[in-house]
């Protein structure tokens, strides 16, 4: 489970490996919790995406090798979640001609399949978690491809951010989709609705719509196009892949998300994958570091993804198309065909990756919640900036320590 630590005493980073397995090259800096940064870059062989772009990836590279493009396409799930708001009292989307094409990436911690129904304890047990009546959207990624041939930028938002809501008040954003839903889902039953099925669809709906609508106010960007994969999803597409190879500098544990790792090399798939994207207790800048966990572990699945030991492979890629079909939710006009072109240049650095800019990582709400502050002019004038960004390398991923490798695998916190 992978529950906030409101009000709970920042934890510190296990310092040293348990084991006598190889450490990395080097060491990170000693010292004090780092700033937060306002923007960092990785250089250009790191694929920095979050869960749900692996997903839109792995399936158009797997409509190109194996499947005809509208046999995939048509077997995918789709949401109408974008356009105008449903109330006349909410603030009209930016502008539709911003510059870029906007695509919404959502990773959702679900525990359930994509009929609505829990999932079993023992795939709980599998997933290293446990049944919650809470949905968060613990990965939020906004792709921006700009129309004119620009350089695209992918921007994570952390998931404690602290922004307006629409129906007023303020909360942190990776709360927004869930408390909607269960908002929604009361009334469908209030006003008679029996049927489970229904409920969560439409409840699904209205959580998704205000996400769509809360991260419009907050960059003031308009949003083209959605995609979002939940927890079984990831599970499966990692199964189906054999394994993805991730590095650490220190070993650590945490009980929450499940992660128990030693120091150096590890191939992780399945539940130990998700523990491994999903910790962010004793790690030095918690949230932020999660980040760069997701980032570097997807650098790592896309290459795979995109090899020929699974393009070539018919049963890795039925597998693999499988799971993204049990997984995945895109908007309705998402035209994979054309997002593979543009996803193309990923593994190979074609695509700037950026973090939005915070003020503090350690502040507090007025009731209390542990919360990542920002400024949101600030936040809207940097995703603004970022239309015709040209990127560059030359900062570390890890944002605040030394960044080091084992056999080509960016090693993290």
């Amino acid at each position: 489970m992978d529950t906030d630590d409101d009000g709970a005493e920042q934890q510190k980073p296990t310092p040293h490996p348990r084991t006598t397995e190889p450490e990395p090259e080097a060491e990170p800096e000693a010292g004090t919790e780092p700033e937060p940064r306002r923007r960092g870059r990785v250089p250009a062989r790191v694929a920095k995406v979050a869960l749900a772009l692996l997903s839109v990836v792995a399936l158009a590279a797997t409509g190109y090798a194996y499947l005809t493009y509208h046999q995939v396409q048509g077997d995918l799930h789709t949401t109408d979640v974008l356009g105008e708001p449903d109330s006349p009292d909410l603030p009209p989307p930016p502008p539709a001609d911003d510059g870029a094409e906007d695509i919404l990436l959502v990773g959702v911690d679900a525990r359930t399949d994509m009929q609505g129904n829990p999932l079993p304890l023992s795939m709980l047990k599998t997933l290293r978690t446990e049944q919650t009546g809470t949905i968060n959207t613990d990965t939020l990624i906004l792709l921006r491809v700009p129309k004119n041939g620009g350089k695209p930028v992918a921007l994570s938002i952390p998931r404690d951010t602290w922004v307006d809501v629409p129906k007023g008040g303020q909360a942190k954003i990776n709360s927004v989709f869930g408390t909607t839903k269960a908002a929604a889902a009361n009334q469908l039953r209030a006003r008679g609705e029996r049927d489970s099925a229904a409920v969560e669809r439409d409840s699904d709906q209205a959580g998704r719509k205000a996400l769509v609508q809360t991260i419009q106010n907050f960059t003031q960007v308009r949003i083209d196009h959605y995609a979002e994969v939940n927890l079984l999803g990831f599970y499966l597409i990692t199964e189906a892949l054999g394994g993805v190879q991730v590095c650490l500098n220190h070993a650590t544990e945490d009980k929450d998300s499940g992660a128990d790792f030693t120091a150096g090399l590890h191939t992780v798939t399945g539940g130990e994958a998700l523990s491994f994207v999903r910790q962010r207790k004793n790690l030095p800048r918690g949230d932020l570091d999660r980040i760069v966990r997701q980032q570097v572990f997807l650098g790592s699945a896309l290459h795979k993804v995109l090899s020929a030991g699974v393009l070539t492979n018919p049963g890795k890629l039925t597998d693999l198309t499988d799971a993204l079909h049990r997984s995945l939710v895109l908007d309705p006009d998402f035209d994979l065909l054309q997002f593979a072109e543009k996803a193309k240049g990923l593994a190979s650095g074609d695509v700037s990756f950026e973090t939005i800019p915070v003020l503090t990582i350690n502040g507090r709400s007025p009731d209390g919640q542990s919360i990542v502050q920002v400024d949101p002019k600030a936040v809207q004038q940097y995703v603004a900036g970022l239309v015709g960004h040209t990127g560059g390398g030359g900062a570390a991923a890890s944002g605040g320590y030394a960044q080091t490798s084992i056999n080509g695998v960016t090693c993290v916190n």
